[in-house]
């Protein structure tokens, strides 16, 4: 005979939760260090001295950025070479742009700088539209 007095009904409690839950904060920690070692944020007292502002080092950064959406240096992030020829048409129109605006105000070093990142740039611009499909 059954009764439905609340005091014959039996609470079944998992304690094996607790164990799963501590199991994928786990898994979770350690996907996050291993993310971290694979690209490590280094703090600026880590990375040394910072160069001098100069033209030649925006020309540069700016160059090298370039270089990676051209698909000719691989994203530091994950590794990949990509090739997104919409930034590295506009990063090139940058460095044009502060080419004529500085025009006048450069020293021969620099200027040699951004007219042979320029060229090279726009060389191989040209030669991955010429790799497109269609």
């Amino acid at each position: 005979m059954s009764t439905n007095d609340p005091r014959d009904k039996k609470i079944i409690i998992d304690e094996d939760w607790k164990s799963r839950v501590q199991a994928e904060k786990e898994q979770i920690e350690q996907k996050r260090r291993e993310q971290q070692s694979e690209h490590p944020t280094a703090e600026p007292a880590e990375m040394g001295p910072l160069p001098r502002p100069s033209l030649s080092t925006l020309v540069t950064t700016l160059g090298m950025q370039a270089l990676a959406a051209l698909g000719f240096a691989p994203d530091p992030l994950d590794g990949k070479a990509e090739v997104h020829l919409d930034q590295a048409r506009h990063l090139i129109d940058m460095l044009q742009m502060l080419e004529e605006k500085t025009k006048g105000n450069r020293t021969e070093e620099e200027t040699a700088v951004l007219d042979d990142l320029l060229h090279e740039l726009r060389m191989g611009y040209v030669a991955r539209v010429q790799q497109q499909p269609g």
